[in-house]
This record gives C-alpha cells, sequence and structure tokens, in this order.
C-alpha cells in the first residue's frame, strides 16, 4: 500500500494497526552522530498515549514502551535506518465484532472498503490514531535533530469544545499551563471550562472538536523549496495527513480576507544577510510584523512559524445513529469500544511531531542550496 512513507532525506515509514501486535516507525535519513534514547522518545509518547486522565480521554490503555531496534549505538545514531517498535498491550478487538458487516458513520471504514475490496474492523486497523505513535516516535527524534540547530516545536489546543483558550501573546496565554492539565489549554479558566464542556457531551454519548495550534521558533531563513514544495504546503500535507483534522491555516489565515494589503504585509527591518541565515542571532527579528506565520514566497523568513489546524469531533460516540450493512440494507448502529471524546490533546503532540518532521526534512535539503 502506497503512502506510508514521508519525507525526502529524513524519511519515516510508519507501520502496525490499532488491534495489531504493534504500532511503529522507521526513520531513514537522520544523521549520525545525534545523541539519542529511549527516554527522548517516552515523553512526547507519553503525551499521546490513550489512557490519560481528564475529560477528553480514551478508556483505552497503553503502556507505549518504545523498543529502539537499530540505528543507535552507545546513545548515539549511526546514520542507519533507525527502527522504534511500540507493542499493543491493551487492544480488545472483540469491542469490535458486531461491526464486520457495519460501516460506522464518519470513519474511513466505507473508503476503506470502496478502495480495497477489504477492511480490517477492529477499531479501522490503520486508519485509526493508533497509528500516530510511530509518527509521534519519528517526531522525537526530529526534535532532537533541530534541537542541534536551536529549533523548537511547541503546540498546544487552542480551543476544545467551542471554548477559546487565551492567545498566544496576549494576557492570560500560559504555555506552561498547557502541560499542567489534561486538554493541553494554556489557560487554568478557559480549561476548567472546556472540562466541564466535555463531561456533559461524555455523559450523554456525544463528541467535541476543537483547534490546535503550533508555533516554531529559531526558525532560519531558506527553508522551503519555491514552487511545488513550499514550506506551507509540506507543512499542509503532513498536518492534514493527521486523522480528523481538517483544515489548516497560517499566521493571520482566513482573517487576511477581511484586511488589505497595506495592514497585512510584513515589513523587512534587514536585508537577507547572516542575521537571517541558518545559525544566526535569534535576537534580531527580520521582519516588523509576523502576518504570514513565518513564511514568504514558501520559504521560510525567520520570523516564528505559526499556524493553526481544526479537528473534527471524535466521530465514535455512543448515540445511536443510522447507518447501512454490506448487503445494502438499513441498520441502527451505536459505537462501543473506548474513544476520545475530544481528540484535539492527544493530537496536540501528533502536531508536533509532523511539523518537526517537515522542518527537519527542509534543513538537510536547505545543506543542497547553494555553495
Amino acid at each position: 500500500m502506497a503512502g506510508n512513507s514521508f519525507g525526502t532525506v529524513f524519511r519515516v515509514s510508519t507501520f502496525g494497526e490499532s488491534h495489531g501486535p504493534a504500532v511503529g516507525c522507521v526513520i531513514d535519513g537522520c544523521p549520525a552522530g545525534l545523541s539519542l534514547s529511549v527516554e527522548d522518545l517516552e515523553r512526547d509518547l507519553a503525551r499521546r498515549r490513550p489512557g490519560g486522565e481528564g475529560p477528553a480521554a480514551t478508556g483505552r490503555n497503553e503502556a507505549d514502551r518504545p523498543e529502539i531496534l537499530s540505528g543507535v549505538f552507545e546513545g548515539k545514531t549511526l546514520g542507519t535506518p533507525i527502527a522504534i517498535l511500540i507493542r499493543n498491550t491493551g487492544q480488545r478487538p472483540a469491542d469490535y465484532g458486531d461491526l464486520r458487516e457495519l460501516y460506522r458513520p464518519g470513519h474511513a471504514d466505507w473508503t476503506w472498503e470502496a478502495k480495497y475490496g477489504f477492511r480490517d474492523y477492529r477499531g479501522g486497523g490503520r486508519s485509526s490514531g493508533r497509528e500516530t505513535a510511530g509518527r509521534v516516535a519519528a517526531g522525537a527524534v526530529a526534535k532532537r535533530f533541530l534541537a542541534e540547530s536551536g529549533i523548537a516545536v511547541r503546540a498546544w489546543s487552542a480551543a476544545v469544545a467551542g471554548i477559546e483558550a487565551p492567545a498566544y501573546g496576549e494576557t492570560g496565554f500560559d504555555a506552561d499551563e498547557a502541560e499542567r492539565n489534561p486538554l493541553r489549554i494554556p489557560g487554568k479558566d478557559a480549561a476548567e471550562k472546556a472540562a466541564a464542556a466535555l463531561e456533559a457531551l461524555k455523559a450523554r454519548g456525544d463528541s467535541a472538536g476543537g483547534i490546535a495550534e503550533c508555533l516554531v521558533t529559531g526558525m532560519p531563513a531558506g527553508l522551503g523549496e519555491p514552487v511545488f514544495d513550499k514550506l506551507a504546503a509540506l507543512l499542509g500535507r503532513g498536518i492534514l495527513s493527521i486523522g480528523a483534522c481538517q483544515g489548516i491555516q497560517f499566521g493571520a489565515g482566513f482573517a487576511a480576507a477581511e484586511t488589505n494589503g497595506a495592514a497585512h504585509n510584513d515589513s523587512p527591518l534587514l536585508p537577507p544577510s547572516a542575521e537571517s541565515a541558518p545559525g544566526a542571532d535569534p535576537g534580531r527579528a527580520p521582519f516588523a510584523t509576523n502576518n504570514a506565520g513565518g513564511i514568504l514566497g514558501g520559504i521560510s523568513n525567520g520570523m516564528d512559524i505559526r499556524f493553526r489546524a481544526v479537528f473534527k469531533p471524535t466521530a465514535s460516540v455512543a448515540l445511536p445513529q443510522k447507518t447501512v450493512d454490506r448487503n445494502g440494507a438499513k441498520r441502527d448502529i451505536t459505537v462501543r469500544g473506548r474513544h476520545d471524546v475530544c481528540v484535539v490533546p492527544r493530537a496536540v503532540p501528533v502536531v508536533e511531531a509532523m511539523t518537526a518532521l517537515v522542518i527537519a526534512d527542509l534543513l538537510l535539503l536547505a545543506r543542497c542550496s547553494r555553495l
């Protein structure tokens, strides 16, 4: 099956199904000599793993302990493929036995069978959010690589169940608070309101959507290819490949449609010289504003990259719904199993991972751009 690999130089392939024996990834193209340990992977996997606390969390409990099978020796990468295995220990395929003949509304069941003529009905198999564990493991490696160049990727829940978090840069925004509450909302009051909204939805068997926001700091200018592989296009591809993601906007985003050019344009403060090149002093901003979200002409401009990604409500709900079976007969369906009430809090580390993978790949490609 095509579509299981991502990247050009820093290339990642993920494998495994939701209720199979394991999931994981293989990373090819990571430079040799990078310090890497299991502990480097565990932090982000713990943030993504099912069985966490809070009103949004699924009931499925997985330890998500990674095993590095190859590509690392004496704590450093070898420059050879890095294989990471994450065993499934909390799978319960029996929860999905009645879905053999039915198609869950809002899921990939119908489209998967339309494409392949056959599907893994155990929680969606490869189309399950469980697949993202491999992405997060690979993203943790990419983050370690980016840290060597002073680049950091951080995301949070900007909105959950219609409750907006304090905006980045405004009063009340607290990035540390986003890691203190299970909804990953950077504001205590907003987190409490969203938790109450999710508890009410959970009690009646329904779900909610939301928005994840991502910030990349320490960005050099010059990353991204100017035509088909624009930085925003590659980030869009990576983020939109996450299940349940419905859209992405950079910088001012859709609000740009309501302004004018003179107000929206970011004015340069520096020429494209050593101050904006990779490894430059991050204390000097090359532009007066950042409405473009750090990307101009498909290429990073040395400002922070900022974008928001929209996630739909979790498709698995306990309320009765209408569907059909494989013979076309109309049927009622109530989805059982263990599901997130809202995917956004657990999607946050996945958004970080895909962002890190894109930028790590482009950082390596940039080394081929000029003498």
